[in-house]
């Protein structure tokens, strides 16, 4: 009798992958998505209340986005300029959103900036201080006074390893490996939310009286790009949206000038502007200091919408590296002030180029770096236009108009982390009852049933690095009314075979799912940029047109989207006058592209 053969799979043979159909039912009081800076400074204010919390995300904690922020983070103490103030604070950071910032924002974020820094060191973070004691600031491109507090050149991570220390002090569950795919609603109001497990695939389904939106910005969606693999696709803004939700200004994209541009897989990771601050030279191909033609006041202490215009000019007319880069020279410092001032800087050189800062210039380019639109959200709360939804950080729009200060997103995380986590606590102890909805719920089971029994020809992977294409080629630095309409055909080519893509989780998770949630959401905050930049016909800030140079007065308003009413124009309230007085017009001088 022959003997029974052993089948082994091969990769011919693939085993079968097992569908967890699990679905964990959780509670809450509050639900935060995301678990960066925003989200857990949301979430310990809630905890300090003594209301029940959850914060989830699809990163573990420990290396959420804003540990990357490396600068500083703005306020106005006065420990190194005692002249500074709020009003300065607030007056610099309105000018220089080229009027597009709602100034009541832009107040509560600078009032509150003292007690954001006060909160930090209350939960044990230790600043760079000077030999009195005093905390030390130094300068920022475009601030008026030396206003930036930093930890080295690490801030961002420092502040991430001090939010993660007090939320574990105060037991906030933190689920790290739950992907959100859709925010249940009933009758306009939030319930909860719907996931799944990136590890085994179960379902999450929690029910919480209010949610925060935390969950990043979309500028990811461009080929080079300070953001992680997998991190800042539009997640915030599909959910919103989805929602019922609308966006604000999603044109306004910040380009960083000094992103690294080899190797490939690390291509457009921050040099931070901290090595302008310190002294750091820009140079072109030529050895030309090439910021005397657009700024010599400020030179490469210009905001980072000039510098990054700059550098752009110069590659696009001939002037740049090889490799389409400028260069940015630190090699004069002091080796001891580079060590000291800019570790981060030098270690992650060293790590992706094993080039050494203190003898080499570094090669830079202008990297897709930070949303300044983002959900629509009332100025003051930072609630959205669904009932029990808030948006924080950069899922949220306002305070940043059409050009960031460096080191004013995280102060603005701390600030509205703050009134957000409040606001939220009082909506839920006001409810009387809590709505509930079958359709939404079945939506949300659908949505990923659907995905996991697609079977198409279409690779996500490969529309995702389409749509970085598309936005790079037609909505970078500087864009134009026919390279828009032509993003515009591509991206809708997208959308169609976006309907035949194949899913496969896999024994090692389920990424490919979530590949398939961020291309999702990277379609729809594509459309919404391409088509807000089409309706903004002026160059203001970030925003470079070569068909309309100049600024145009009548465009001082924020641009709101949904798909259902497209691009409509949203007035700005005026300035309060103290502030106004403190504010010097905005030359436009380098800011003019042929």
């Amino acid at each position: 009798m022959p003997t029974p053969q052993r089948t082994t799979p091969t990769s011919k043979q693939p085993r079968p992958v097992r569908r967890d159909t699990r679905e964990h039912v959780l509670t809450t009081s509050v639900l935060v998505i995301g678990t960066g800076g925003s989200g857990l400074r949301a979430a310990i204010e809630i905890a300090e209340a003594g209301v029940d919390v959850l914060a989830v995300g699809k990163r573990p904690k420990h290396d959420a986005h804003t540990s990357l922020a490396a600068g500083g983070i703005n306020a106005a103490l006065g420990t190194m300029d005692p002249d500074d103030s709020w009003q300065q604070h607030a007056a610099d950071t309105i000018r220089e959103s080229y009027g597009l910032a709602n100034p009541r924002t832009v107040e509560i974020v600078t009032q509150g900036a003292a007690q954001g820094i006060a909160d930090l060191e209350r939960y044990g973070m230790d600043f760079a201080k000077e030999d009195d004691g005093r905390i030390s600031q130094r300068f920022f491109g475009a601030h008026t006074f030396r206003r930036t507090a930093f930890a080295g050149d690490y801030t961002g991570l420092e502040i991430q390893r001090t939010l993660v220390a007090r939320s574990e002090a105060l037991n906030i569950p933190i689920l790290d490996t739950v992907y959100i795919t859709k925010l249940l609603v009933a009758d306009g109001r939030i319930f909860g939310a719907y996931g799944f497990d990136l590890v085994d695939g179960s379902r999450y389904r929690i029910h919480a009286d209010a949610v925060i939106l935390a969950a990043g910005g979309h500028n990811r969606i461009w080929r080079r790009t300070s953001s992680r693999r997998d991190e800042n696709t539009g997640d915030s803004f599909r959910l919103a949206v989805e929602a019922g939700g609308r966006l604000r200004d999603a044109e306004l994209v910040q380009f960083h000038p000094s992103g690294i541009i080899e190797p490939e897989n690390a291509a457009g990771t921050l040099v931070s502007e901290a090595a302008r601050g310190e002294g750091g030279i820009l140079r072109n191909r030529l050895g030309e200091r090439f910021m005397e033609r657009y700024d010599p006041e400020r030179m490469e202490l210009s905001t980072r919408d000039r510098v990054a215009l700059a550098a752009y000019t110069e590659i696009a007319e001939g002037r740049g590296t090889d490799n389409g880069g400028v260069w940015l020279d630190v090699s004069h410092l002091p080796r001891q002030t580079i060590m000291n001032r800019l570790p981060r800087v030098y270690q992650t050189l060293m790590e992706t180029q094993m080039l050494d800062i203190t003898v080499s210039p570094i090669e830079i380019a202008p990297t897709a770096h930070y949303s300044m639109g983002g959900v629509w959200v009332d100025p003051v709360d930072h609630s959205t236009d669904v009932e029990g939804l808030w948006a924080i950080g950069e899922a949220s729009s306002g305070l940043h108009g059409a050009n960031r200060l460096g080191g004013n997103s995280l102060i603005e995380l701390l600030v509205f982390g703050r009134i957000v986590g409040r606001s939220a606590v009082s909506y839920a102890d006001e409810l009387e009852a809590q709505v509930r909805s079958q359709d939404s719920l079945a939506e949300a089971r659908a949505q990923i049933d659907d995905l996991l029994a697609s079977d198409g020809p279409e690779n996500v992977r490969a529309l995702q690095r389409e749509v970085r294409n598309l936005m790079t080629e037609h909505a970078g630095v500087v864009r134009d009314e026919a390279g828009l309409l032509a993003g515009l055909e591509k991206l809708a080519e997208i959308e169609e075979r976006l309907e035949r893509v194949g899913i496969h989780p896999d024994i090692a998770g389920y990424a490919d799912l979530a590949h398939a949630f961020d291309l999702k959401s990277s379609v729809l905050a594509a459309r919404a940029t391409l088509e807000c930049a089409l309706e903004r016909r002026e160059t203001r800030g970030c925003h470079n047109r070569s068909d309309f140079p100049e600024l145009d007065e009548s465009l001082q308003v924020n641009l709101v989207w949904s798909p259902e009413t497209g691009v409509v124009r949203e007035d700005i309230p005026p300035v309060d006058p103290e502030i106004a007085a403190l504010m010097r017009e905005v030359s436009q001088e380098g800011k003019l592209v042929e």
